[in-house]
């Protein structure tokens, strides 16, 4: 390195000082936050495995995304390095020259691509203004890394007051300054707010494997419960909602969106953020609402807030937002504590919410009914009730679905083929609301009454596991009482049939006809990750299974989650008329449902559409030798 390189490396250090001011200007912002996980610096060591793994995992689902992404980042990056490298004097000769040509011409064609996703036409999920910027910015970057690298490889380095040496100089001074000065309110945040937020992330446990999907508990005593300002989240959370790279996956992913409602949850992230620090957004708005509300600033709802309370109560928490997000943000986070503000503390909770949070209070049940109730549906059953003094294998959770006559058919062929299996099972008479939905529709206080109280019922009895028709009970038995001290091995009932099915103790007796569709609840599939044992049980049956074009992980939401049957956010459409349509495209005869809110919310689409059915009511046909009708 000569002094020739000095006007270069002027421009290089001007990227670096540009950069250093975002990311204290950022930072200011994040450290308005509560308390939170600590800026451990050990963990940015974690940060490349997590990009590489995790990250390309989900933007991999999208080919096109990732063959732009590889050669875009990563071909700049390569010819930065080989430049610096060559003005070392590590590399050089007319091979260090061809590495450096064949790299940048690499960043180049990235920038190209990137250039194609928006032109000639935007797709309504990719954000614009300065996105339109970064295709250039890269490709300059590309050229000034090429000729700096390249003239230091040979030894001929550019008369830098030349024409020549103007432009190149020009042409690393806009990018690369321009690149660093985008990286707090434009394209490049997840640059710097990403790549921060992989290494110091709220749910950190997700990118070893471990799934984290119950919400943190609240302190009853707090001054405030819940959300309305950016400073009552976490500093991690508001360094993840910073690092949106407004790539709209999450838009494509949210059923709510999709069917018009007022939430788009890459704006709801941007809302948030954007309240903390300047954020250049120029994607799609919350459908039917105005672009912007409210004067900016840190608060976030009620009066004057940025983020309208419809926005809020139409997600249905089904978790396609997060699953879908390459940089690993928690939307449902900043959802829930927003609607635990709106309820604990402004009683703002719509529709017919009140009423449902008020039967729970009241009575313990959703439906307001008498807890003595819940078995009548049985009566002619003689269901063994869970006794102190006799341990059982199974404790069958009936849920809510015990109330109402539709799910009484499901838990009835469940009961049945528990029989045919002769499996030691138990209902509970003390079995209480597991407190899902109040969670999920901010009253956390009423959901810790009930999960305690059925914590300490559970622990007079003794049972190896728990089994439950209903995937959003399975969740919350499994995870969210974990943090209360209830330690349970929960099971939805499609992981125990299968498992009946494995051991032999439940046959076929008949091959069913017909053409079967599945579709996976989002709180089994997406929550608990369970989406190969219904399959496995509907394939052991010999029909024809197909596909819908929304299934497993990144299945569409019937609507019937989050309380969102309750808080009635309407749309331009209903979600369960989309999933419906998506099921009658396949050409199946049935639509097969493991989740009593999906039995609902589907079989009350109008005719004429696939029949549906609950998985245990085919299998019941199927083991006692009987022809779907």
């Amino acid at each position: 390195m000569t002094v020739t390189d000095l006007p270069p490396l002027l421009v290089l250090c001007a990227a670096v000082l540009v950069l250093a001011a975002t990311i204290l200007a950022r930072s200011r912002a994040w450290r308005r936050g509560q308390v939170g996980r600590s800026a451990d610096l050990q963990a940015l060591l974690a940060v490349p495995r997590r990009y590489l793994v995790d990250v390309h995992a989900v933007v991999g689902r999208k080919p096109s995304a990732s063959q732009m992404h590889v050669p875009a980042a990563g071909g700049l990056l390569l010819t930065l390095v080989l430049a610096l490298l060559a003005a070392l004097g590590v590399l050089s000769g007319l091979l260090g020259a061809v590495l450096i040509i064949v790299s940048g011409l690499f960043g180049i064609a990235g920038a190209a691509l990137a250039l194609l996703r928006r032109v000639p036409s935007r797709p309504q999920h990719l954000s614009g203004g300065l996105y339109y910027t970064l295709p250039g910015l890269l490709a300059l970057a590309n050229v000034f890394s090429m000729g700096f690298g390249v003239s230091n490889a040979l030894g001929t380095p550019p008369a830098w007051n030349s024409a020549l040496g103007i432009l190149l100089l020009s042409a690393g001074t806009i990018s690369l300054v321009g690149l660093a000065a985008i990286a707090g309110i434009g394209p490049m945040r997840h640059a710097v707010a990403g790549v921060l937020h992989l290494a110091w992330h709220p749910r950190a446990a997700r990118f070893d494997g471990v799934p984290e999907t119950a919400f943190a508990g609240v302190d009853p005593n707090a001054p405030k419960l819940g959300a309305d300002r950016v400073e009552d989240f976490t500093w991690n959370h508001l360094l993840g909602f910073d690092s949106c790279v407004q790539c709209g996956r999450c838009e494509e992913a949210c059923p709510a969106f999709a069917a018009g409602a007022p939430l788009n949850p890459k704006k709801f992230i941007n809302d948030i953020a954007g309240a903390n620090a300047p954020v250049h957004y120029s994607g799609s708005p919350h459908p039917g609402l105005p672009r912007r509300l409210g004067q900016g600033g840190p608060l976030l709802i009620g009066e004057g807030g940025v983020i309208a309370p419809e926005t809020i109560w139409a997600c249905t928490t089904c978790r396609a937002c997060v699953d879908a997000c390459p940089m690993m943000i928690e939307h449902l986070d900043g959802m829930i504590a927003l609607r635990r503000f709106d309820t604990l503390e402004r009683g703002a909770t719509p529709g017919k919410a009140p009423e449902l949070l008020d039967n729970l209070h009241e009575t313990d049940t959703q439906s307001g009914r008498a807890l003595s109730a819940r078995l009548d549906f049985a009566a002619d059953l003689a269901l063994p009730l869970a006794q102190e003094d006799r341990p059982v294998d199974v404790l069958l959770w009936l849920g809510e679905g015990a109330y109402e006559l539709r799910n009484q058919r499901s838990l009835r062929a469940f009961i049945q083929l528990l029989r045919h299996a002769h499996v030691d099972f138990a209902v509970l008479a003390e079995e209480l609301d597991c407190g899902d939905t109040a969670r999920r529709l901010g009253d956390e206080i009423e959901f810790l009454r009930l999960a305690t109280k059925n914590i300490e019922t559970l622990s007079r009895f003794s049972f190896q596991a728990i089994v439950t028709l209903d995937p959003h009970v399975a969740h919350s038995l499994a995870r969210d009482y974990v943090a209360l001290g209830g330690h349970y091995k929960v099971l939805h009932h499609t992981t125990f049939l299968e498992q009946l099915f494995t051991s032999g103790r439940l046959k076929a007796q008949a091959a069913l006809d017909g053409r079967f569709t599945y579709h996976d609840p989002c709180y089994l599939g997406r929550y608990l990750g369970e989406v190969d044992a219904p399959r496995s049980l509907l394939d052991r049956l010999g029909v024809e299974r197909v596909e819908m074009a929304r299934f497993g992980r990144q299945s569409f939401c019937c609507g019937g989650g989050g309380g969102a049957p309750a808080t009635d956010i309407r749309g331009e459409r209903r979600i369960p008329d989309m999933r419906m349509d998506q099921g009658r495209a396949t050409g199946a005869d049935t639509m097969v449902v493991a989740c009593p809110n999906c039995t609902i919310m589907l079989e009350g689409v109008p005719q004429p559409r696939p029949s549906v059915r609950e998985l245990s009511e085919i299998l019941l046909e199927a083991v006692e030798g009987r022809r779907a009708q």
